[in-house]
This record gives C-alpha cells, structure tokens and sequence, in this order.
C-alpha cells in the first residue's frame, strides 16, 4: 500500500520552511555563528551578514535598513510598536479594530492599565473597518491607531491607504498588522501612510522565532526591551543571524514570485479555483469578502474562509469538522476560538469574537473552516479537498466520534 503524505492547508497559521531558508540558515550557522556585537574575525563576519539580511529585508520592503528592528515575530513587533510609540507624553486614545488579532488586543489592555482609553472600531458583515466611525474618532485625545491589515480569519484586507491618509491628516500614528499580508501583496513602506509595520518570518515560509518591525525614519520609538543596546539601542538582545538570513530569503522568494506574476500572489489561481468547487457543496457559504466580486473588498489571495452547516441549515461545530478533515490527509483550521468552555455553545465551541464582529449569530460563529493556502502546493493537491471537506461534514452531522 503506498503511502500518501498529509496535505498542509494551514498556512495563516504557520507555513513550512522553505529548503532554500535552511539552506541560507545552514550557512550562516556554519560560517557566521558568533556574536554579531564582538569586535573580532568572528562576531565581524556575523555583523556583516547580520546587516546583509537587513539591507535585503528593507530593499525588498521599500525602506531603509535603519527602519528594520529585528523582533521575535509579529507578538513581539506589535508590543514594541504600540508601548513605544505610546511612551512619550500624557496618555491618549487607541483606537483598534474589532477583527484584530490577540497580540493587538493584550497590547492595547497593556496601555488602558496606564490610563490610555482605547476605543474598538466597528466593521462590518465583510470585514471591513466603519470608516465613518473611523474619522469620527480622529479627533484628539486620539494619539494612535492600531490595524490589522490582512485579517486571519476571514481573509478581509483592509484600504490602508484611505485609512493611512485620513491618520495623516488628523496628525495621528498608526501603526499596522501586516502579518499575513508581507509575501503576498507587494509592499513599499516608505511611500505608504503607515508609522509602524509588524510582519513575521514563519507566515512566508521563514523561521520561527523572528521577525520585524518597520519604523518611519523620523518616529522616535522608546525600547520595549532593555539590555545590550542592539538594533540601534531600541531593542536589547543578541541578533539571531541565522534566522534573519531566514527571513531575508524566505522574503527573495516571495518578491521573485511576485514579480514574476505582475505584482499578483499566483496563489490566488489554485484559491479560486478551489473556492469555485467548495462553494457547490450544500449548504456551504462564504464569510468574507468575495473574491470574484470586482466592486467588493480585496480579499487575502491564499484565504478561504466558510462557514459550514447541515443540510437543513443548522450550523455545525468547525472544530470537530477540522479533526474529520484531518483524518483523511487534510490539515485545515476552524475560524472558530480554541477554547471550549467559557461561553461555549450547544455545539461544545465558543463562538468566533471576529465573527460575532461581523454580525453573525453564535451558531454560525462557530462554524467557520479556514483554508489557507502556499506556494508549496500543486492543482493535484487539492483534488481531493471537497470531497474530504463534505465527508467530514456527513461525519459530524452523523454524531460520529472525532478526535
């Protein structure tokens, strides 16, 4: 019997490493493994590479490398953003989305404890954040604003630049999430209205452990985390050389593809095509924006998001969906919160808070599955997936024992 390998689909979570990103961390490990920070042969060769990485992560990015603080990853880079930029001076109001991711939200919860008021924008059924609310809130004491731009769970990308102009006007900083758009739309921080950018390694086929944070040259950003005096003084710790080789190549990679394609992720082909078959299964629906909708909001290109129900229409549990998916070769996400307890409807699953934002009752905010696509895969690959995805469903419709 030959043996088949299970078939990744999860890539808003994590992506694997690209062979060439090990091969360039190989290096790196082998040649220049020393302190980027010591004044000999060795922790010379690692400073120079170090900066390498650097000036190749800022070109391909549209910024300088002195805007470039290497982080841990997207956590990390979006403390650093909102707790640095919110140092100096009395406090003032955020204002975040209400589809942001938990970082966002443990940051903002950080600055309401030091007297800021943080304030939650509206969105609406796609996603997409009240711009009206938006402009109403502009107005002083608001200081910062805080968006995700490429939403996880339902794939929503939000206008940053109507929104990035309107902070502009107003005199207001924002600072963005752009951890599941870096890779795949083309980006140019320096000609975009944006202060601060977060991205992270591992969605683009790079390490984990490593990320950035983009600054505009004239932001003054206090140190998030003291120690040594790394990264121009504003975040203290040894550089990971290896793992920024990582993320500068896993970045080649994605600049080469897309240039290939025109600036477009061709990812976006196998997405649609595989949206098309999933969305003739009964009782399937899209939450989201809609891909093939011209006049509707842009959606990430490697992003489906559905939502899931019996035939009669009672919506079903994504996750134990997720694990009968699972179970035939396909690893997939449900939209839905992980926890099972606090607030748990009669399907045993909290109800999704993004899509709850979005206007969608308890039931069906936990029904959501997410796809999430990579370059990685072929046509071939995904045959397979709605038949695996209305399997599952027949599976848990049944009552059938998951897990």
């Amino acid at each position: 019997m030959t043996y088949t390998p299970p078939i990744y689909l999860d890539s808003c979570a994590t992506t694997p490493p690209a062979s060439e990103v090990l091969e360039a961390m190989a290096a790196v490990h082998a040649e220049a493994w020393a302190n980027p920070s010591s004044l000999h042969g060795f922790g010379l060769a690692a400073a120079e590479r170090l900066e390498r990485s650097r000036q190749r992560i800022a070109e391909i990015l549209g910024c300088g490398g002195s805007q470039v603080i290497v982080t841990s990853g997207g956590t990390e880079s979006i403390h650093m953003a909102l707790l640095g930029a919110a140092a100096d001076g009395p406090p003032g109001r955020l204002l975040i989305s209400a589809v942001e991711h938990p970082a966002t939200v443990a940051a903002a919860g950080q600055l309401a404890q030091r007297g800021w008021q943080v304030e939650t924008l509206p969105v609406d059924h796609l996603g997409v954040v009240d711009l009206d609310a938006l402009d109403r809130l502009l107005a002083p004491p608001t200081r910062l604003v805080s968006l995700i731009w490429g939403q996880s769970e339902v794939g929503t990308v939000q206008p940053i630049e109507r929104i990035g102009r309107r902070c502009r006007e107003a005199g207001v900083l924002l600072h963005v999430d752009a951890v599941q758009v870096v890779g795949h739309l083309p980006l140019a921080f320096d000609a975009l209205p944006i202060d601060l950018l977060s991205f992270a390694s591992h969605k683009l086929q790079g390490p984990r452990g490593v990320g950035a944070l983009l600054v505009r040259p004239d932001l003054a950003l206090k140190p998030f985390i003291g120690g040594g005096g790394q990264e121009a003084g504003r975040r203290g710790g040894t550089e990971p050389v290896a793992l920024v080789a990582g993320l500068a190549r896993a970045l080649d990679l994605c600049d080469a593809r897309l240039r290939a394609h025109g600036g477009r992720d061709p990812i976006a082909d196998l997405r649609n095509d595989l949206l098309q078959r999933l969305l003739q299964l009964p009782a399937v629906r899209l939450s989201g924006p809609d891909p093939f909708d011209p006049s509707g909001p842009e959606r990430l290109p490697h992003h489906i998001s559905l939502l899931m129900a019996s035939p009669s229409g009672r919506p079903i549990s994504g996750r134990r969906l997720v694990q009968t998916i699972w179970q035939q070769g396909y690893a997939v996400s449900s939209g839905s919160a992980c926890s099972s307890g606090r607030g748990a409807n009669p399907w045993g699953l909290a109800p999704s808070p993004i899509l709850q934002a979005m206007g969608y009752p308890d039931g069906e905010a936990a029904s959501g599955l997410r796809i999430s696509l990579g370059p990685w895969l072929t046509p071939a690959d995904l045959e397979g997936v709605p038949g695996a995805v209305e399997r599952g469903r027949l599976r848990v419709i049944a009552g059938e024992p998951v897990g």
